[in-house]
């Protein structure tokens, strides 16, 4: 039995395992069930052969670098290894196992369950990025049970915090774990025809502006929080105009343009009443960053125009806090290790590949920009992602599982 043969035979086994790790909700903030789940990962790296740890975060790091309401809830990375001695160099394929928070209602009842139905499975995390995790699973074991061994030394990380800003999962990983990879793959980021080169970067701000309380009835005596809000988000659509002139082209083709997000959260101060004039408001801002800018100068730049935008609205005070960043990364896909890649997608769905940037952000650049290695992207997706109703399509899972095996079984480095 070939190990594509092995992936089909065993569908209801990927599907079996994508389960037990939705069932486990290891959402993201606070980090909750973190130690359930990486106990699982442990447990299910070990069956299929591979020597495998979890890493402990330092407990004073963590306290040092999350908020007080998750200083309850601990850090951990998983790592496994495959030596296969056919080699000295090292495939890497990382995933993270934390999932965003869950709200409405779902069609298919708890958003924890896994529930199977048409051809997809359901449940918070199957695309993002939980499928991914059962896929190599299986890869794993269909290489093991085919006797077929794969071409490198085989690394495998499984990670914490990448919904948040991956300071303690990949970003850990990468400065504090035994690893050296020479090849790597975060198993997102691409999916179907198209491999992922590289991705956008992030810059998230928090504005508050500040006003002055005042009588509902009185409201000349007061400075009103939310009307000085209301006047800077208007002055911000010149800058959102100005964005659209910055192009970044893909390798296949695509045009991207840099995005300005506003009010993805939003308050108002503590004593807050309809009959008071609010003297606190708080907005955010997601400014994604294209492949050719660079975090810095956008986080400069954002924070000049809002000054300068406050300066010229009478009475409005702001002040500015950084919530978190990512950083973009993009590799053009002339390396033989993506040519092997594409030819493992090409093989395994008959149609030709593509090179992509994918518009949201992932891990990658840890390890593209940190280790200085060939890092691509590439997992089954899905649908509905940090929606309701998150779904995953089990012959995208199946496939993405045969790309695993293939890769490992034919690309020597």
């Amino acid at each position: 039995m070939t190990p594509a043969e092995y992936v089909d035979a065993h569908a209801s086994d990927l599907v079996a395992r994508l389960r037990r790790l939705v069932r486990i909700p290891s959402v993201n903030p606070p980090g909750r069930d973190y130690g359930a789940i990486t106990a699982l990962l442990v447990e299910e790296l070990r069956a299929t052969g591979l020597a495998a740890r979890r890493l402990t975060v330092p407990r004073a790091l963590c306290r040092a670098t999350l908020p007080p309401e998750q200083h309850a809830f601990p850090r951990y990375n998983v790592l496994g290894r495959w030596r296969t001695g056919a080699s000295r160099k090292t495939l890497h394929f990382n995933a993270h196992y934390d999932v965003v928070p869950v709200s409405g209602v779902w069609r298919h009842g708890d958003a924890f369950s896994g529930v199977e139905a048409r051809g997809w499975i359901h449940g918070r995390g199957t695309a993002d990025m939980k499928g991914s995790i059962a896929a190599l699973l299986v890869a794993l074991r269909a290489l093991r049970a085919s006797g077929v061994a794969p071409r490198l030394n085989v690394e495998v990380s499984f990670t914490a915090d990448e919904e948040t800003d991956s300071a303690l999962g990949a970003g850990w990983l990468v400065e504090h774990a035994p690893i050296r990879p020479d090849y790597v793959v975060v198993m997102e980021g691409g999916e179907g025809d198209g491999v992922c080169c590289g991705h956008n970067g992030v810059v998230w701000l928090e504005v508050a502006v500040h006003g002055k309380a005042a009588h509902g009835s009185l409201p000349h005596e007061g400075v009103n929080a939310l009307e000085k809000m209301a006047a800077l988000v208007g002055a911000l659509e010149p800058y959102k105009k100005r964005l659209k002139l910055r192009t970044f082209e893909a390798p296949n083709g695509q045009t991207m343009v840099p995005t300005l997000n506003v009010g993805g959260v939003f308050s108002q101060g503590d004593g807050g009443k309809i009959n008071t004039v609010p003297a606190l408001a708080r907005f955010t801002l997601d400014r994604r960053v294209l492949a050719v800018e660079s975090v810095r100068t956008v986080d400069r730049e954002l924070r000049s125009w809002l000054i300068r935008a406050a300066r010229r609205i009478p009475g409005c005070r702001i002040s500015i806090a950084k919530v978190s960043e990512s950083h973009p990364c993009f590799s053009r896909p002339d390396h033989p290790f993506f040519a092997a890649m594409a030819g493992c997608v090409t093989r395994v769905r008959r149609q030709p590949t593509v090179f992509k940037v994918s518009a949201g952000f992932n891990d990658m650049h840890f390890f593209s920009e940190h280790l200085r290695v060939p890092t691509l992207g590439y997992g089954p997706g899905g649908r509905a992602c940090h929606a309701i109703d998150e779904r995953a399509s089990l012959r995208e899972l199946l496939a993405s599982a045969k790309i695993y095996a293939e890769l490992m079984t034919t690309f020597a480095g």
